[in-house]
């Protein structure tokens, strides 16, 4: 019998890091990567080594206090990608069911497989707008039902699930026993409207985070999840195995980051605030029907949205994209929406309106 564990690897990561570069990039999902210059902290104010217990006591108190989450709540974890498999592995057996989003981000599908869960999945549908519909989980739920897993926002469509369905979800999940997990990677960008966390919607809700996406702090690898106390300790207890002892500096240098989290915060709303315009600009300008190849959904936050292509390949228009063009976009058959893809607008301003150029131009040429 094959192992599952044996054959697990991720399509999208390994094409993330071979294919997804070029000179215009609009496949990143994050917001620019901040230099260690902004961070305004000297080598000599930093430790190589720190204390081995679980959680660096002075980051766990500042996500605290960010958060309003009790830090007996929060385990540390290398980036949300960790975070999501240490959830995931303190709560699922193999062949308990797991409910997941379609469309939604393949490692959470690739950490599901890998632990022997029984996937089911429900819709969040492109003529609904990408909208969550608790009777779609409703109806998929059972009594083998372990955990429902959402991402918010929504990715690859940007979408923000409303604390009204989350609760909802929540009582479909505490009628049958299971756990939601609800990875919250994207919802720091909601800066116009800021959103609570979802793990005050109750302890059958388990969230992870981190500081990459919507800060530019990817290289810190800080992530972080939230769940009750008998839990949590679980998921530290898990992490010995996984990942031992964490690189002080590391946590150091995101103590820094979550003092100055006001001022970072204040430089991306600004960057997107410009960024987000453009696409605007781009997509009623494809959609229009001068042009009409493009349909889509607008999100009201953050750096990506997941356009549908009315004709032509996709996976060969971003290959002729990338080539020709020098511009990067997601194919949508990493989100198993082949006729979509995804664009992402975090990188520097001048960087995306010259990609958005390249990328009509593209389009230009496929429908002439």
């Amino acid at each position: 019998m094959t192992n599952p564990r044996h054959d697990t690897a991720s399509a999208y990561m390994y094409w993330a890091r071979t294919r997804s570069n070029a000179q215009f990039n609009l496949a990143s999902s994050g917001i620019r990567n901040l230099p260690l210059s902004a961070l305004q902290t000297r080598l000599d104010d930093l430790e190589l080594t720190g204390p081995g217990d679980y959680g660096y006591q002075p980051l766990q108190k500042l996500l605290a206090a960010r958060y309003g989450v009790d830090p007996g709540w929060i385990v540390a974890a290398t980036g949300a990608s960790m975070a999501n498999h240490l959830a995931m592995a303190a709560v699922v057996e193999p062949g308990d069911e797991v409910l997941i989003e379609q469309p939604t981000y393949e490692l959470l599908l690739n950490v599901a497989q890998y632990l022997g869960a029984k996937i089911i999945r429900f819709d969040r549908r492109f003529d609904n707008a990408f909208r969550l519909e608790p009777t779609e989980i409703q109806r998929a739920v059972t009594r083998q039902t372990r955990l429902i897993v959402l991402t918010n926002l929504h990715n690859p469509s940007g979408v923000l699930i409303e604390q009204s369905t989350l609760r909802e979800i929540g009582e479909i999940a505490h009628s049958v026993g299971a756990r939601v997990l609800v990875d919250e990677v994207y919802l720091d960008l909601a800066f116009q409207r800021p959103q609570r966390s979802s793990i005050h919607l109750g302890k059958q809700f388990i969230v992870t985070s981190s500081l990459t996406k919507a800060y530019g702090l990817s290289g810190l690898r800080c992530g972080w999840i939230f769940a009750e106390p008998e839990l949590a300790q679980r998921m530290w207890r898990l992490n010995d195995i996984f990942a031992a002892t964490p690189v002080h500096l590391a946590d150091q240098l995101s103590v820094v980051a979550l003092e100055r989290l006001p001022e970072i915060a204040a430089q991306t709303c600004r960057l997107l605030e410009a960024n987000r315009a453009l696409l605007k600009q781009f997509l009623d300008s494809r959609s229009h029907a001068s042009h009409g190849d493009l349909s889509f959904i607008w999100p009201a936050f953050g750096t990506i949205v997941f356009p549908r292509l009315l004709g032509g390949d996709v996976d060969s228009f971003c290959n002729r994209l990338r080539e020709k063009y020098e511009t990067s976009v997601v194919p949508g058959s990493f989100f198993e929406m082949p006729q979509h893809f995804r664009i992402g607008v975090g990188g520097e301003t001048a960087m995306v309106a010259e990609g958005l150029k390249r990328l009509s131009a593209a389009l230009d040429e496929l429908s002439s």
